[in-house]
């Protein structure tokens, strides 16, 4: 079964007892590795019981398809069910997938962790087709939907947050779920008895070297035509592990928010009344920067930005694609646009 983004999160909460088989997958490592122990945790309490919880590699299994069969089938010596895991799983375990697939045990459970798989991916395929399995997807969020879960997360803990604290939390840690859940705890306890409300301050204190600014030198820089500086901040955020699709996405962010004001003010809008529309709204440090890209770029420009980052996301998902170098191309190209 193919589970869509509404769906997830109910069955996380109680999982399908017909699927058998789950597939956890996506770029955000992070986020599957969270996941996947949830669902495990519905069929195994501890997760660290060798006897309940077998560990096998996509590379094991396929030396030896038998494996996972004799696996998913054996008893508990101590009773109960079972909690197969298979790590790094590709298209190159689907014929053994299939195969199980075809007679699953109705006691144990089995879940693949794969990476990011494409439409035409045949393991990907397979778990969305079959009604004894089921594909979760795991994408990178958003700087939108980082912002639910710091205020989610922050909310259950007692405390609420400031609007600029929180846009700038979610921009500086987006891009690694288990990351930002670190980064959450780690504010929530940075922030002690002494008081429930959240300010800027408290953030970046608590951040650290999380909150280096690095995605927002980035954005500003590209859109204020400052290659040198754009291409700086876009190695120092490699170096610092910020995964690509991650960068990208909030690239693009920056420039559909430019798209978006100069809309709003070719309708007859002022700039004050068309930026105050801004969801979630613009972080008042950078408002005089925002505010003086406005009328650097017209919507033709932006138009033709936002239709080259398209094409550039698109590339970055072909298997082998130079990523880092495709990205670092096009962000030096739209940087040294006039």
């Amino acid at each position: 079964m193919k589970l869509t983004w509404k769906q997830i999160d109910p069955f996380l909460k109680k999982p399908d007892p017909k699927a058998r088989v789950v597939l956890v997958y996506g770029p955000d490592n992070g986020l599957m590795r969270e996941r996947v122990k949830i669902i495990g945790k519905h069929t195994v309490p501890d997760l660290t019981d060798p006897f309940n919880v077998t560990v096998i590699t996509a590379d094991k299994l396929i030396e030896d398809t038998a494996l996972l069969s004799d696996e998913a089938n054996a008893m508990s010596m101590m009773g109960g069910s079972r909690l197969i895991k298979i790590e790094g799983a590709g298209d190159k375990l689907t014929t053994t997938i299939k195969a199980y697939l075809e007679n699953p045990s109705d006691e144990n459970m089995v879940v693949i962790e794969a990476g990011e798989l494409g439409t035409r991916s045949s393991l990907r395929k397979l778990c969305e087709s079959n009604k004894q399995a089921a594909a979760l997807p795991c994408y990178v969020e958003d700087e939108r939907g980082v912002s639910n879960l710091i205020r989610n997360s922050l909310g259950e803990a007692g405390y609420r947050i400031d609007s600029d604290a929180l846009y700038w939390f979610a921009s500086n840690i987006m891009g690694d779920h288990q990351r930002a859940r670190g980064e959450i705890e780690k504010l929530i306890t940075y922030m002690g008895n002494d008081s429930k409300g959240v300010r800027l301050e408290d953030v970046q204190a608590s951040c650290g070297e999380s909150g280096t600014g690095s995605l927002d030198e980035l954005t500003y820089a590209m859109a204020g035509s400052q290659p040198q500086k754009a291409m700086e901040s876009f190695y120092k955020l490699v170096h610092e592990g910020t995964p690509e699709i991650v960068i990208l996405r909030v690239v693009q962010n920056h420039f559909k928010r430019l798209h978006y004001i100069n809309s709003l003010i070719s309708n007859g809008q002022s700039v004050d009344m068309a930026v105050k529309k801004l969801q979630p709204p613009l972080f008042f440090k950078f408002e005089s920067a925002f505010k003086s890209q406005i009328s650097k770029w017209s919507l033709p420009k932006l138009t033709i930005i936002l239709k080259r980052l398209s094409e550039l996301e698109a590339q970055t998902k072909q298997t082998g694609a130079p990523v880092q170098t495709l990205c670092a191309q096009a962000f030096l190209a739209i940087s040294a646009m006039r």
